[in-house]
């Protein structure tokens, strides 16, 4: 099972707690020292399991956008965004703590920009989460013009890793950041951009397709 960098401190920590709570449990009196034991084994295979980072099969074909989050879509709606003009589309993806936390890139372009906004804790699946909370905002450059999307935390997520550097380009379904315990992601298209991913859709990050964009 690959495990993401992006938890590897915390990995690192965890494994030792556990390691020397382990051996300890071995030398302290019986039955309490197995308790002991076996919850320190526990506590790291759900933080191995946690920081997992599956392999994911990416579309190939141009133009492809694929999901940037595990989870389930909670808002397709027009609206109108500053960064990507009238009758842009935004699609909400709600992430449990349950789901792969991993964030990738939903379709090919340069980064434009990367902000970070400190904030609430609210509660991802309120929408009040958009605007108010912590998060960061990504804005892409794309031959579909500009395309805009946030790590938003969430009650539980309260860190946001994004790797992203304004200038660089990426590749549609490339690793870039990940948000601790879940919470949600934002992403607003541009109206050129024809979105087929129905509200209570499941998705997987890289792999999902959102839409495509005929620039190619």
């Amino acid at each position: 099972m690959r495990i993401t960098p992006y938890g590897s401190g915390s990995v690192a920590k965890t494994a030792i707690f556990c390691a020397t709570a382990f051996v300890a449990g071995l030398l302290l009196a019986q039955p309490g020292g197995a308790v002991v034991s076996a919850a320190a084994s526990i506590y790291l295979a759900f933080t191995l399991w946690f920081y997992r980072d599956p392999e994911r099969d990416v579309p190939l074909e141009p133009g492809t956008i694929v999901a940037p989050a595990d989870g389930k879509i909670l808002l397709n709606q027009c609206v109108d965004h500053p960064m990507t003009g009238p009758g842009s589309t935004l699609v909400s993806i709600f992430m449990s703590p349950l789901n792969v936390h991993v964030n990738r890139i939903p379709l090919d372009g340069r980064v434009l920009d990367v902000k970070y906004h400190a904030g609430k804790f609210l509660m991802a699946f309120d929408h009040r989460s958009m605007s108010d909370n912590e998060r960061m905002e990504i804005g892409l450059d794309t031959p579909a013009g500009t395309v805009w999307f946030c790590q938003v935390s969430g009650f539980l997520a309260r860190r946001i890793v994004c790797k992203l550097v304004k200038g660089e380009m990426v590749k549609a379904g490339s690793r870039f950041g990940m948000i601790k315990f879940g919470s949600r992601v934002d992403i607003f298209f541009p109206a050129s951009v024809q979105i087929i991913a129905p509200i209570g859709m499941k998705t997987v990050a890289g792999h999902t397709v959102l839409g495509r964009i005929d620039c190619f």
